[in-house]
């Protein structure tokens, strides 16, 4: 049985150049194309495809924004594929409920491959993505304080400052003191940022 497949990207020979490269694999078929987030949101709803490969920027609705609703309403899995890779792009593709990110430079047979493991559930990441989260999670863990990352927990349970300072048993300005910290050490610049690199990296656990 084939797996199927809705392309997202805003560049017609990208998305003409994938779904050649898929078509051939044999098993994979290519149900639909969409050339923005908001028609890749249509599709995937109408479609309910195995898989939707995801460009990240993206005119009418970004990437990001266009996995986080396909992902929140199960309409299919998502895997990224983008030139970027930035450690903000990937935490904020990942805390969306992306299932993997690769690049554009990916070999052909590697995409099909991570298509059907993308279509499994499986985690898909490009080598240098794998190496980025790797590294990312070895600083981070060594970059924040035990209270640093007390606070940074509190935040990703969505807890407002004055919560976090009776939690902790500190008053509200040691906890924006750690949040500053938190902010720099991450290099970010506000608490919804703070969460998704750090999840990204693998400092805090993904959502269940």
């Amino acid at each position: 049985m084939s797996l199927t497949v809705v392309i997202a990207d805003d560049h017609p020979i990208v998305r003409e150049g994938l779904r050649t490269v898929l078509t051939a694999a044999g098993d994979v078929d290519v149900l639909g194309e969409a050339a923005d987030g908001a028609e890749a949101v249509r599709l995937a709803e109408r479609l309910r495809p195995d898989v939707v490969l995801m460009d990240l920027r993206m005119p009418v609705l970004d990437g990001v924004a266009a996995t986080a609703r396909v992902v929140a309403e199960a309409w299919a899995a998502v895997l990224v594929l983008t030139t970027y890779d930035t450690d903000g792009d990937i935490a904020r593709a990942l805390a969306a409920g992306a299932t993997g990110y690769l690049l554009k430079d990916t070999p052909r047979r590697e995409l099909a491959e991570a298509v059907r493991a993308a279509a499994r559930g499986e985690t898909v990441l490009a080598a240098p993505v794998a190496a980025k989260l790797a590294a990312g999670a070895r600083v981070g863990r060594r970059a924040l304080s035990a209270r640093e990352l007390e606070v940074l927990r509190a935040v990703a349970r969505g807890l407002s400052n004055p919560e976090i300072g009776r939690e902790l048993y500190i008053g509200e300005a040691t906890v924006k003191s750690h949040l500053t910290h938190v902010f720099t050490k991450l290099g970010v610049t506000d608490r919804t940022a703070a969460v998704t690199t750090a999840i990204a990296r693998g400092i805090l656990p993904a959502p269940a």
